[in-house]
């Protein structure tokens, strides 16, 4: 029979009416003298976590409702109780470790460097880890990318520890690790393992690069503090000069991607930093604003990274939305650039290089020389080879009639002075070959 008390149902069978196929329950049964049972089962936020079994040995009684009601108050009290011990260890979860890594946080952190902080753990090493290019790759593929960085850095740091050793997210992109009664020599032996394990390509195709500091108390008069501080400063030091090589390489993956998605983005980006050189040239601009236009030519269209190859290579018209995600990738290639020291110098250059002179372009509708002057550039060239180099949603057109329509949006799309200037260089060029 079954019984329905606060919506749980308390089910009672008698074990005369156990099935031909439970063979071994009444054998079982049979043998503890058990006449009939209870289940309760145990229901925590309306999912079920197990249940409670009671059995009846007498031979004339049965469960009767009195019986069953203080069964139920039993385990009424029971389950509060795990409840109580299930937010218990909730609450401590929530205290010691961190959310998205499942590693210590940083107070459990601080609290085990106070407790080891003793003659006998001595001596006593600490490492610092910080993820080399996360804010790039937050930027550019995504914030979950990033946690999924986050998370597989940790498993990787993790792997390469012995078991008495603490490691934890210390917060952001940086762990911490202590190392109890570990020499100088032996901390520096296990971050070269560390160094060998992160430079492994991550599930989500990035290399996993962190810098690493270590500092070591190796005496009882030494603050562990200062030891801390001595192993950050340390990490700093390597982050200097490893975290721009790690953006690169960064940066580099996503032009593949544009280029995997879009094949003739590679060639485009050439053609455009030809034509940037010599036109820079032309205009007299000096040795590092000629650089920095074929840099802005290279990475110009960085941000079409993260749109989707439908959309990229689609042949037919562009619905509003996709259009709505076209117009986002110079403010998309902007994040990128400002996130490298090495490529910040033409972050505005990426984010205005569709404004138009008469103020109608994106993103910010800016006009006239309000427009960054590299931009101004580089949208003239830009347009100029897309017309003249055939395309997914568009077939190639001469010279002549390119430049005839550079020519007609002069003083509308383009800065007048400029197009005058890049249509005599396209003459020239075209006239000494």
């Amino acid at each position: 029979m079954n019984k329905l008390y606060n919506k749980e149902i308390i089910n009672v069978f008698n074990i005369k009416q156990l099935g031909e196929n439970a063979k071994n329950e009444r054998e079982l049964f049979q043998k503890e003298n058990i006449k009939s049972i209870i289940i309760v089962p145990i229901f925590i936020k309306d999912e079920l976590k197990g249940f409670f079994g009671f059995d009846l040995v007498k031979e004339k009684k049965n469960f009767d409702q009195k019986i069953m009601y203080k069964i139920k108050i039993i385990t009424d009290v029971i389950k509060s109780a795990l409840v109580q011990y299930l937010n218990i260890n909730r609450i401590e979860k929530l205290t010691y470790k961190d959310n998205l890594t499942g590693l210590y946080n940083r107070r459990f952190f601080e609290e085990e460097m106070e407790r080891l902080d003793t003659k006998r753990q001595l001596p006593l090493s600490v490492i610092m880890a910080d993820i080399n290019g996360l804010k790039i790759i937050n930027d550019s593929y995504g914030h979950e990318t990033g946690d999924q960085m986050l998370i597989e850095t940790g498993k990787a740091l993790e792997k390469e520890l012995r078991d008495e050793d603490i490691l934890a997210r210390h917060g952001g992109d940086e762990f911490t690790i202590l190392l109890p009664q570990t020499p100088n020599t032996e901390a520096k032996r296990i971050i070269t393992r560390l160094k060998n394990e992160n430079n492994k390509v991550s599930k989500v195709g990035i290399t996993i690069s962190c810098s690493l500091g270590v500092a070591t108390k190796e005496n009882e008069d030494e603050d562990i503090k200062e030891v801390l501080k001595k192993a950050d400063d340390d990490m700093y030091r390597n982050k200097l000069s490893e975290s721009r090589s790690t953006k690169n390489k960064i940066v580099q993956s996503l032009l593949n991607t544009l280029e995997a998605k879009s094949s003739e983005t590679k060639e485009h980006a050439m053609r455009m930093a030809r034509l940037a050189h010599n036109l820079g040239e032309k205009l007299a601009l000096n040795l590092s604003e000629i650089n920095n236009l074929s840099l802005l030519a290279t990475l110009h269209d960085i941000g079409k990274s993260t749109i989707s190859e439908d959309i990229l290579t689609k042949s037919g018209e562009l619905t509003d939305k996709e259009w709505k995600i076209i117009k986002e990738h110079p403010a998309s290639g902007y994040k990128i650039a400002s996130a490298s020291e090495e490529f910040i110098v033409v972050a505005e250059d990426i984010l205005h290089h569709h404004e138009h002179w008469n103020g109608n372009g994106y993103p910010d509708g800016l006009q006239g020389k309000e427009i960054p002057y590299l931009a101004r550039i580089i949208s003239i060239i830009d347009a100029y080879d897309v017309m003249t180099n055939e395309r997914t949603y568009s077939e190639a057109i001469t010279s002549k009639e390119a430049l005839d329509e550079i020519k007609r949006c002069a003083g509308e799309q383009f800065d007048p002075q400029l197009v005058d200037e890049f249509i005599e260089l396209i003459k020239e060029s075209e006239e000494r070959t």
